[in-house]
């Protein structure tokens, strides 16, 4: 017969987490933090002409056309 008190230091061992809630916390994660890419798109799909221009020549040559060249002057 075993004892049907258990210590403070027990008290949590026959307690284990919800493995399903660790994969939605990183993704929370993820979809705070973005790629630098994503946000480069996010400003050409902002910019009506880059916008445009991305359609003939891809979202990464769009940005450095319109975006690049304003940051060196």
């Amino acid at each position: 017969f075993s004892d049907p008190f258990i210590t403070r230091r027990r008290a949590n061992d026959f307690i284990q987490a919800d493995a399903r809630l660790e994969p939605i916390s990183q993704e929370r994660i993820r979809e705070r933090v973005k790629a630098p890419r994503e946000r480069q798109r996010e400003i050409c799909e902002d910019y009506i002409p880059c916008k445009h221009y991305s359609l003939y020549r891809g979202y990464a040559a769009a940005y450095r056309h319109y975006f690049d060249r304003r940051r060196t002057k």
